[in-house]
């Protein structure tokens, strides 16, 4: 496949990803006023184990076996290549017959442990998702070796498409069942989406299998390789970026039951305990997502640019890219951190209008504090790209890990202060992140050299996200009582937008370099120079 090709696949499985995100991102919104804060609490306990079991069982895999397979394909051994995906294959298949056993069989055990009960159908309606969702990963990750992204891109967005509209479908038709009955039909959404990923993916590669057949009787002059040496080399790439893929699914987790547990010990129901987390992880977290959409795409981006850079040793590429990737980041997280802390209340009103008063107010409450932590997530974000970019993959997945030791202690020590509850746990993701992300760039200037510009990276974005931020505010309060909570809600934030993009201008923050990085950008920062709003 010709480099052309390749970076039109890579750039079709990106559009996918950032899509998928989007849809994911804003799915949830819907199921928030379809189910109460209660049932989602339930949906949410399933769905957290679901993705650290997925985690655990696939992240890494994929990412070995395209790469051994590349490695086979690029020497002309495409039969080895195809021995890679049957050996492969039979261990995802095997990991996943194995996951989802442990939660048909062990799902009263673990949620006993949980103290949460109600959220059983939430979990058994996940065993199909455990057993497809690793057959899938063998097939996305053989393509991915072919250097043909493009199944792989199909295969997530159906998946995606079938798990949003068979989780609203199935909640709302199930709701007048009970709520945890209601928060299981909302978790086989993730069943019939990795189900239909899986028959596309399949349905793809019996479409290729005469080719495949053709190139795999071809191979001549190559000793077959014993399925041990396959194994070992599978894990031995796997193993590492499971354990980073799994570091923060794994927060999430212990999150879940320490919450669950610590509130029943200070005097909540089981109900009421799950209530909260609905709020938190279901309600709130949807929202925190949001701009991840951004700073993923951007991160994506970085990797590349950083790499071919610390390949040709052109440090001043380096520093240049990394004060503009961290730069563009905060441009992105700042903003929304601060537009979800002044509007916390408005938002939820708006967005969650089937909640009621005490529901809004619960969950407003946790937004205002895990808005602060978008700033400090972003900047993991682009910070992992820079030190992946420079060779140095791990040293982000030890940062992040340090982060989570210390949110479980933040997390078990605030919650049980009646006081604070299930505050605590939103405070000690902001603290995980803030560690993790100071972390993460003491290793790029330690590795690169490469330090902050103080004034242009953080002084100017900040100044323009509190101008912002006061502007919104003021905008809210007194619109609130012309047009009514939620159109002043609407129009503060548009005001705040303007008022951000023209702060960063006049400020300088924004340069024509980074118009250019846009498309049109070049007539853009032309057109913004003739008036005065652009600097440079």
């Amino acid at each position: 496949m010709s480099k052309n090709n390749f970076l039109k696949g890579a750039a079709v499985l990106a559009i996918a990803g950032i899509l998928i995100k989007i849809i994911g991102a804003f799915y949830r919104i819907p199921l928030t006023n379809i189910m109460p804060d209660e049932g989602m609490g339930y949906y949410q306990v399933g769905y957290q184990l679901y993705i650290l079991l997925v985690a655990v069982s696939t992240s890494g895999f994929p990412t070995a076996t395209s790469k051994l397979i590349a490695e086979k394909r690029a020497h002309g051994n495409y039969k080895g290549a195809h021995k890679i995906f049957k050996v492969s294959f039979i261990g995802f298949l095997i990991a996943g017959i194995l996951s989802a056993l442990v939660v048909l069989f062990g799902a009263r055990t673990i949620l006993d442990f949980m103290d949460i009960s109600n959220s059983y159908y939430s979990l058994i309606a996940l065993v199909p998702a455990l057993l497809f969702v690793p057959i899938m990963s063998a097939f996305r990750g053989y393509f991915q070796g072919m250097q043909d992204m493009v199944p792989t891109a199909i295969s997530q967005l159906i998946e995606q498409l079938f798990r949003a509209g068979i989780s609203l479908s199935l909640a709302y038709v199930l709701l007048g069942k009970g709520l945890p009955i209601a928060a299981g039909g909302a978790s086989f959404g993730s069943s019939a989406g990795a189900i239909a990923g899986t028959l596309v993916i399949i349905l793809i590669y019996f479409r290729n299998r005469k080719a495949i057949t053709t190139e795999i009787n071809s191979t001549q002059g190559f000793e077959e390789e014993d399925v041990s040496k396959i194994i070992k080399d599978i894990l031995y790439i796997a193993i590492p970026i499971t354990i980073g893929a799994s570091i923060v699914p794994i927060i999430n987790q212990v999150d879940t039951v320490l919450i669950s547990k610590i509130l029943q010990q200070i005097g909540y129901t089981e109900a009421q305990a799950s209530a909260r987390l609905g709020q938190l992880s279901g309600n709130a977290q949807t929202l925190i997502n949001l701009p991840q959409v951004l700073s993923v795409a951007m991160a994506m981006s970085l990797v590349p640019s950083i790499s071919d850079a610390f390949t040709r040793k052109d440090y001043r590429s380096i520093k240049n890219t990394t004060n503009s990737g961290i730069r563009m980041t905060l441009l992105i997280g700042l903003p929304c951190a601060i537009g979800l802390l002044v509007l916390a209340h408005p938002i939820i009103d708006l967005l969650y209008f089937s909640k009621t008063a005490a529901e809004k107010a619960g969950t407003s409450e946790l937004l205002a504090i895990l808005s602060i932590s978008i700033i400090f997530l972003t900047l993991v974000q682009s910070l992992t790209a820079i030190l992946q970019g420079i060779g140095k993959p791990m040293k982000p997945v030890k940062n992040l890990a340090i982060g989570a030791v210390i949110k479980v202690v933040l997390t078990y020590t605030l919650v049980r202060i009646p006081s604070i509850e299930a505050k605590g746990a939103a405070i000690s993701t902001v603290v995980t992140y803030f560690v993790a992300s100071a972390l993460n760039y003491y290793d790029v200037k330690k590795y690169t050299g490469v330090g902050i510009s103080l004034t242009n990276t953080i002084l100017r974005p900040v100044i323009s996200g509190v101008i912002m931020g006061v502007v919104v505010k003021i905008a809210y309060v007194y619109g609130a009582m012309i047009m009514g909570s939620k159109l002043a809600t609407l129009v503060s934030i548009g005001i705040g937008a303007v008022v951000y993009g023209i702060s960063l201008l006049l400020m300088g923050a924004i340069t024509s370099e980074d118009f250019e990085m846009l498309p049109k950008g070049k007539i853009i920062a032309k057109k913004l120079k003739s008036i005065g709003l652009l600097r440079n």
